[in-house]
């Protein structure tokens, strides 16, 4: 209890910052940086270097209620059809715009529900990819995959074309909690999904979790982490809900007076956590698992973990390239973002260019700044000799705020010359002490709950 009142007035329960999947964060992108930036980056790619490609499937047959991403409902196959032919448009464009010979280290396919999509147009869309830009001989490529909007065929046709990576999103298996946000999903039906999966050769599976629902307690937590437990994924991601009706509208739907308070919600999130670590996972960063030997504990041990729009990685692609509507392609210089409503994308494209909106140009200082708020996020550790080999003298413009940090967290941090370390008791505040060291913070923000 004495810890939980510390972590309390140090802010954990009241403060509303970034979960720092990129730096700066998108509120901060500006028109000013748009497709003509977007244009020039991917110009001027290495081809000997490898990027990642993520394409964006935003529509849903149904739209769960404490989901913040962009998407849009669809009960037709027809506007599903019709934004597959705009993607294959800005995927010519793009082979016409990247250096010939460069390759695709990572493929990922998120939403939305990619899994929507029928045998057909996943052949379609797998086909105008790799023609846009092949595959590197070790590539990996990644599906969301919706348990209840998928089937044998269509998981023969996304491993014909070379998934090998599974995500699937499970949130709860309650079924009063999946009723409170609209999501119903029985465990049943992701138990055959998986072992779909598994027959069709896909061997890796991750799962995505989430604490601070309506109606969780911690009976019905653990029980669900007891079924995923049985579902054998080599990782976990174990996400606090953000309730930001005020961005997502449908999140109104979701009765806030179920939610569990700011302590219940701390412990929930400390069941699931001790119940993955009881089964021999590692944890990765504030809200990831993965088993030995795996890719993100193995980069993990090795100093290559890294932060993405998809939380934590071990991507070692330095290129991010976003496709479909709202999009964000992460380029050396910066950021851009694809126009976010559909309608906007398909005009732009159809134009016959890119639909880059929105962005940000890197300065030093932001790579500066970025690498230390990763460091921590990742390591939990501030390597202050790194930066300084890194950028040299502009490190030392971070010393204030590294004081600042030692002096606010006391003994739940460490300091010396050599670094800035983040102690286990004080890892729940690990996002707070990263926004420290943030200095874009636009007026008006509210960003989800830290705890």
């Amino acid at each position: 209890m004495q810890q939980i009142e510390r972590l309390r007035a140090l802010g954990l329960f009241d403060s509303r910052v970034p979960r720092y999947t990129s730096y700066p964060t998108a509120p901060v992108f500006s028109a000013a940086t748009d497709n003509a930036f977007q244009a020039r980056a991917l110009a001027s790619l290495d081809p000997a270097v490898p990027v990642s490609v993520y394409i964006h499937i935003p529509f849903c047959e149904r739209l769960c209620w404490f989901c913040a991403c962009r998407t849009q409902g669809t009960q037709t196959l027809n506007p599903v059809e019709n934004y597959i032919a705009t993607v294959e448009q800005e995927l010519a464009l793009l082979a016409e715009t990247v250096p010939a010979g460069l390759r695709m280290g990572r493929l990922h396919w998120g939403g939305g529900t990619p899994t929507i999509l029928p045998p057909a147009l996943i052949h379609r869309l797998a086909k105008a990819v790799k023609a846009a830009i092949p595959p590197a001989d070790d590539w990996e490529f990644s599906v969301e995959i919706d348990p209840t909007l998928v089937d044998r065929d269509k998981i023969a046709a996304l491993s014909a074309e070379g998934m090998n990576r599974a995500s699937i999103g499970i949130q709860d298996f309650d079924p009063e909690v999946q009723a409170a946000i609209g999501r119903t999903q029985p465990y049943e039906v992701t138990a055959a999904c998986v072992a779909d999966l598994r027959a069709a050769g896909i061997r890796s599976l991750n799962t995505d979790l989430v604490y601070g629902l309506p109606h969780q307690d911690a009976a019905r937590i653990a029980d669900t982490v007891d079924k995923v437990l049985s579902l054998r994924p080599d990782r976990v991601a174990l996400f606090g809900y953000a309730h930001v009706p005020w961005v997502a509208k449908r999140q109104k739907l979701i009765d806030e007076a179920a939610l569990p308070g700011d302590e219940e919600r701390f412990a929930l999130a400390e069941i699931a956590a001790d119940g993955f670590r009881s089964a021999g996972f590692s944890p990765i960063g504030i809200d990831h698992f993965a088993l030995p030997g795996d890719g993100l504990e193995q980069a993990l041990q090795t100093g290559h973990l890294r932060r993405n729009f998809q939380g934590y990685t071990d991507d070692h692609c330095p290129t991010l390239i976003g496709v479909g509507a709202s999009s964000i392609s992460r380029f050396a210089d910066g950021y851009v973002q694809n126009a976010p409503a559909t309608a906007a994308y398909v005009q732009r494209i159809e134009a016959g260019e890119f639909s880059g909106t929105r962005g940000h140009e890197l300065t030093q200082m932001d790579r500066l700044r970025g690498r230390a708020i990763e460091m921590l996020m990742c390591d939990f550790v501030l390597d202050r000799k790194e930066l300084a080999s890194r950028f040299g003298a502009l490190a030392a413009q971070l010393n204030s705020d590294i004081a600042e940090v030692a002096e606010t967290y006391g003994d739940l941090v460490t300091l010396d010359e050599d670094s800035l370390c983040i102690l286990p008791a004080g890892r729940p505040l690990t996002r707070i002490i990263a926004s420290v060291f943030d200095a874009h913070k636009p007026d008006g923000v509210r960003y989800s709950q830290a705890s």
